[in-house]
């Protein structure tokens, strides 16, 4: 059988059973019961391409198994998959840990979210390189002289949108060609503190939603627990700043205009209200014209990875009628096509036309 990734697997499978191979890391594991006290097993799985649960009933064979299991193994699942709203299910399943070698292929990762994260890191460098007030240039340059590699091994979430390794790589990148793009139809933003503030929004994910350097499972760190992602990316910018502003190199930054403690500011501002309501972690609310901006675009870019990864796997209720897929709201309809005109045909190449059918009569 054909070996899947999870996105593969969530795009083909539906109500009819396919018969498949994954290869999957354990994530997470607990033993729960049902209503009528009987146990089984709840697993978390990951690869590179995403995540999924998987509910393993007490009388399935591979339950005494998977309950046996270390924390991280690489398996091989093969059985019958379904999908329907809550998620994928596997029937007949069968599993085996994987060599040495399996390991190491299965650790680099789909080709093609590799090559998708690639660009996507490319853009960001090149969108970076382009801000042209040098404390923001320099902040980013020294953000990704430390952590970059780091920040490319994050997700953007643990569930919901691009909740994957490298996933806030992806996420950025789009929300800077987006910002990018914006900034000409609203010419009076900063674009500068913009493009920083799509950086620098979600950097404390990377102690929130990182992996480790040879793993899909993503990492549970105190940091992360017990502050969030906002508060500490203030405390990751704040640091950054204070570090290149107390450089030498760096004392010009006195007599910039606007002032450095301004745009210090600023930038905090976008990363603190970037979600936009108080009841939805920010600390405060968005304030200003640069910060209702990264506020739509992170929430923009967040709806379009879900509406993406709901298509891939909803249930089709009736022709074009998707059913709901948490965390969207509602049933999903297929999105009208393009329009694409006809290709005109001259009155030149009309008449040769003609005139090559009388030719052949």
């Amino acid at each position: 059988m054909e070996v899947f990734t999870i996105a593969q697997l969530k795009q083909t499978a539906g109500e009819s059973p396919i018969y498949a191979d994954v290869d999957l890391q354990l994530q997470s594991r607990a033993i729960k019961t049902t209503k009528t006290n009987k146990p089984y097993l709840e697993l978390g799985f990951a690869d590179s391409s995403g995540g999924f649960s998987l509910k393993i009933w007490e009388d399935r064979p591979l339950f005494s198994t998977a309950r046996d299991w270390p924390d991280g193994v690489m398996v091989r699942l093969s059985g019958k998959w379904t999908q329907n709203q809550y998620g994928l299910d596997g029937n007949d399943l069968s599993a085996r840990v994987l060599s040495k070698e399996e390991r190491e292929l299965f650790l680099t990762g789909d080709p093609e979210i590799q090559a998708k994260q690639h660009e996507d890191w490319q853009t960001i460098l090149a969108l970076c390189g382009s801000i042209r007030d040098p404390r923001l240039h320099d902040l980013c340059e020294s953000f990704f002289q430390k952590f970059g590699e780091h920040f490319r091994r994050t997700a953007a979430a643990r569930k919901n949108h691009h909740a994957r390794r490298g996933g806030l790589v992806e996420h950025v990148a789009q929300m800077m060609r987006s910002a990018n793009a914006l900034c000409a139809v609203y010419p009076y933003w900063n674009r500068d503190l913009l493009l920083a503030g799509v950086l620098f929004h979600d950097c404390g994910k990377l102690w929130e939603n990182s992996y480790p350097r040879d793993g899909f499972t993503q990492i549970h760190s105190l940091r992360g627990e017990m502050l969030g992602h906002i508060p500490i990316g203030i405390e990751v910018v704040n640091h950054l700043w204070r570090e290149r502003l107390e450089s030498a190199e760096n004392a010009f930054w006195i007599g910039l205009e606007p002032a450095s403690e301004d745009v210090r500011l600023h930038l905090l501002h976008l990363i603190a209200s970037h979600h936009g309501q108080y009841e939805f972690g920010s600390p405060t609310l968005p304030r200003t014209p640069e910060a209702f901006a990264l506020h739509y675009i992170d929430n923009l870019d967040a709806k379009m990875e879900m509406l993406k990864d709901a298509y891939a796997q909803a249930t089709e209720l009736a022709p074009r009628i998707y059913e709901k897929v948490f965390p969207l709201p509602a049933n999903l309809v297929a999105p009208l096509a393009n329009h694409i005109p006809a290709p005109i045909v001259s009155d030149e190449a009309s008449g040769d036309e003609e005139g090559l059918m009388e030719n052949e009569g």
